[in-house]
């Protein structure tokens, strides 16, 4: 996976012009550069330099100590020192001579900002008095489309996560029922995915992710020990880790009350409209389209069926993290920076996942996961057409 993704890395150089891609980094393990699982798969002591260059030389400048270890995870051309990595750096500088040296630093995209300020300083000590001072770019575009454009060994491991988490969504079907609470359902599910031997796509306090009923503590908060009540709408947040890549899905149940055959028709409504709303976005989806066109679709259908908006993106990529990449579907709200205006990619794994509240029941929600393809979008999770009904 490591040697497909730099690979990848030389031919995304030479699509976007830029000479060579340096990825500074010490003590990894204990702050890590998000760039080292894509292009390394390990970690170093001393400090390094990662460099790959748009003629195809990939060198590891390492630690003698760590020499060995990136001989044994990808393939570089590893030089090792022991007094200073300075000297050798500049020689390889001078060797290449690039016009443009891309570092990991971005103000819109955590996944590229993996260059600590105390390693930048270091590398403009180096660097000064030489030409290359000046010849520092950001690394955001190669490793917004590095990371964006999935594989297909990618996609197998994503699959692969998606159809667990499906088949677990299935148990708590079979499993839930007024009178448990948020937390007993939590536990079920962190209970199936230790026997199954699979990790939590995120924090663990709050992977998996259960509401149920209005007024509950919203998105991103821990399941509490709030029941399951008649008359409750349920969704669970959840996704799990498998072979180092993650799902992230939603789903929606409905509990009967005593009297009722079918969910009242404010709930489904709710809903559907939810449903209808993914099905819009997946149409304007494509490669070229802004993230913000695909949020805007929507989000103005929502309000258009007389809705409050919601109060976060649309969806995010998929990969190696829940949260994975740097092109957003979101509105074009300050704190996204420049991520809803980046351009949709073929090969870019989204989530879709809009959500409202239906008074007095609760939250509908749900999230599905779709592969940007060459002229739209193709669903790599089953869509949930209909609302989980428990009787």
């Amino acid at each position: 996976m490591v040697n497909e993704k730099i690979k990848q890395s030389i031919e995304i150089l030479k699509e976007k012009k830029i000479d060579m891609w340096l990825t500074f980094v010490r003590e990894s393990a204990t702050v890590p550069d998000p760039a080292l699982e894509l292009i390394l798969g390990s970690h170093v002591t001393w400090a390094s330099a990662f460099i790959i260059t748009l003629s195809g030389r990939k060198t590891a400048i390492v630690g003698s100590l760590d020499a060995q270890n990136i001989k044994d995870h990808a393939d570089y051309e590893v030089l090792d020192y022991l007094d200073s990595v300075k000297d050798t750096l500049l020689r390889v500088l001078k060797e290449t001579d690039p016009q443009h040296i891309a570092i990991n630093y971005s103000t819109n995209d955590v996944t590229a900002d993996g260059l600590s300020y105390g390693m930048y300083l270091m590398l403009q000590e180096y660097l000064s008095g030489t030409e290359y001072a000046d010849r520092l770019v950001s690394s955001e575009d190669i490793l917004s489309a590095l990371r964006g454009r999935k594989s297909p060994d990618e996609l197998r491991r994503i699959k692969a996560a998606i159809k667990e988490t499906l088949q677990i969504f299935d148990q708590v079907t079979e499993y839930v029922k007024p009178g448990l609470s948020e937390k007993d359902v939590q536990d079920f599910i962190v209970n199936i995915v230790q026997e199954k031997g699979l990790g939590l796509a995120w924090n663990p306090e709050h992977c998996p992710a259960v509401f149920t009923g209005p007024d509950t503590a919203g998105a991103h908060a821990m399941p509490t020990k709030r029941k399951i009540k008649p008359g409750h709408i349920m969704n669970i947040d959840f996704g799990v880790k498998k072979d180092d890549y993650v799902s992230d899905l939603q789903r929606t149940w409905y509990f009967l009350r005593e009297n009722e055959s079918s969910p009242p028709p404010e709930v489904i409504k709710g809903f559907e409209t939810i449903r209808d709303a993914i099905k819009k976005a997946a149409s304007v989806l494509k490669p070229g389209v802004q993230g913000v066109e695909v949020d805007t679709a929507a989000r103005q259908f929502i309000v258009d069926a007389g809705y409050d908006e919601f109060l976060h993106g649309l969806g995010h990529q998929v990969g190696r993290e829940a949260h994975d990449g740097s092109t957003l579907l979101c509105p074009a709200w300050d704190r996204y920076k420049n991520l809803p205006y980046r351009r949709v990619e073929e090969g870019q794994v989204f989530t879709i996942e809009p959500r409202l509240t239906v008074e007095g029941y609760g939250v509908a929600t749900i999230e599905e996961i779709v592969v940007v393809t060459k002229d739209g979008c193709e669903f790599l999770s089953d869509p949930q057409e209909e609302l989980i009904v428990i009787g």
